[in-house]
């Protein structure tokens, strides 16, 4: 448990500024290079351990990642990529996904980051540990996805379960966190032990919205069954309706899952004016969210994911930033080489003056909430094992499984439901044969 004054760890690299995805892709690696001198304007740095990342090694991508798939990504040049694209659809490599110069010391930077910042709270070096590169939560085992590559979410979980029994996910990008819920779906900690990893994920759920997965009945098969949580929202939510579904949520996860360590993905693509988010979250209510888990008291590590106004989410996670660190930091924002993007208010809670229509109702969202209270009731009581404890590698549980039919027929709907957006990526044009 966290007390008193926090260590914090951050990490950050320069060389985030030299990646490019390409002239018209909505990702842009730049905003980490805005975020981090926001910090350092606004004197966040001094309060936390500021560290150079690692490139993560080989073995510890392939500690999650296909060998082949981590071996495709560390040889593969654009030129080859654009010269045979359909030999590389099987790794979703295409539109959202390319090949581009630097993609492989990318990924091991950021995944790196986020392998070290777990360690630092598994080794008690730090109390919450920082990496708003990462986050990246769709790439799957053997694929890219939605703009990930390295799933360095899941490579964080699996270091913190080296000494936690239960870590907790949460994710607070707008869209569905489905490469980590995917990792653990079919057993809860890669069949090596009892109840240890939960996901949470709030996200948008509509028809056509990437990646169309993320449903309320999806709740986790085999070992893994109810350790999926997922909280569908509809367009235009706001932060009163938004923190008064996310904090009883998490409070009634807390209470019954009872982790040893949590990470937090905070995509901001989840605040007001994304231009591919349709909410309508303040920078303050977002930050809030990210307050409500720190209040726990339990290692945190806090990941950056979705956002595509550069300057909505530098504000964001320096906010976040300054929240994590409990310090006030003025409106104005402070001299740094990026401020003239800032214009015309130059102020860190300036909130985008798009709105969204809210189609959430008051009775569907208390629905949904007295939904997520019965699952989590549905739930046994968190496993008798300390929380510092490590959990056991034999003597496993007993598993009661169900039908296996009625087991396949839930898991053959979760698969259809992940290969719609591929699908209709090849109804589009944009993948597969002639594309």
């Amino acid at each position: 448990m966290v007390n008193g004054k926090e260590k914090i760890a951050y990490f950050y690299d320069s060389d985030y500024t030299g990646y490019y995805y390409g002239a018209d892709h909505p990702m842009k690696p730049q905003r980490i290079a805005m975020t981090h001198h926001l910090i350092l304007g606004y004197g966040l740095h001094e309060h936390m351990d500021v560290y150079r990342p690692r490139r993560a090694q080989h073995d510890e991508l392939t500690a999650f990642h296909n060998n082949d798939y981590v071996g495709m990504l560390q040889t593969t040049t654009p030129e080859e990529a654009r010269s045979d694209p359909r030999a590389f659809l099987k790794y979703g490599i295409e539109l959202d996904c390319p090949i581009f110069h630097g993609l492989f010391d990318f990924c091991r930077l950021y995944a790196g980051a986020s392998i070290d910042a777990a360690r630092k709270l598994v080794n008690g070096d730090a109390d919450i540990a920082i990496n708003w590169a990462g986050g990246l939560h769709h790439a799957k085992k053997g694929e890219a996805s939605g703009f990930c590559y390295v799933n360095d979410c899941v490579l964080g979980i699996l270091e913190l379960l080296k000494a936690h029994a239960r870590v907790l996910y949460v994710d607070i990008d707008i869209h569905h966190g489905d490469g980590v819920e995917e990792a653990f779906y079919t057993t809860d900690r890669q069949g090596k032990g009892p109840s240890g990893v939960m996901t949470v994920s709030f996200h948008l759920k509509r028809e056509g919205f990437f990646p169309g997965t993320g449903a309320l009945e999806d709740k986790g098969e085999l070992l893994g069954r109810g350790y999926s949580l997922n909280v569908p929202l509809d367009e235009g939510i706001d932060d009163e309706q938004y923190l008064g579904l996310f904090r009883p949520t998490l409070d009634a996860v807390m209470r019954s899952f009872q982790p040893g360590a949590i990470v937090l993905q905070c995509g901001a693509d989840s605040v007001k004016g994304d231009r591919l988010g349709p909410w309508n979250l303040s920078l303050q209510g977002h930050a809030a969210a990210v307050a409500h888990v720190k209040a726990y008291g339990v290692p945190m590590l806090v990941l950056g994911g979705g956002g595509y106004i550069k300057t909505t989410v530098a504000r964001a996670w320096t906010l976040e930033t300054a929240v994590l660190t409990g310090q006030s930091v003025e409106d104005a924002l402070p001299e740094n080489p990026y401020l003239e993007y800032f214009g015309p208010d130059f102020r860190l809670g300036w909130d985008r003056p798009k709105y969204n229509v809210n189609f959430n109702k008051r009775a569907d969202l208390d629905r949904l909430g007295r939904r997520v209270q019965e699952h989590m009731r549905s739930l046994a009581a968190a496993p008798g094992v300390g929380l510092s404890a490590h959990p056991p590698e034999a003597l496993l549980p007993a598993c009661d499984l169900e039908d296996p039919e009625v087991v396949h027929a839930r898991l053959g709907e979760y698969t259809k439901a992940h290969c719609g957006h591929f699908l209709w990526c090849v109804e589009e044009g944009y993948a597969g044969p002639g594309a």
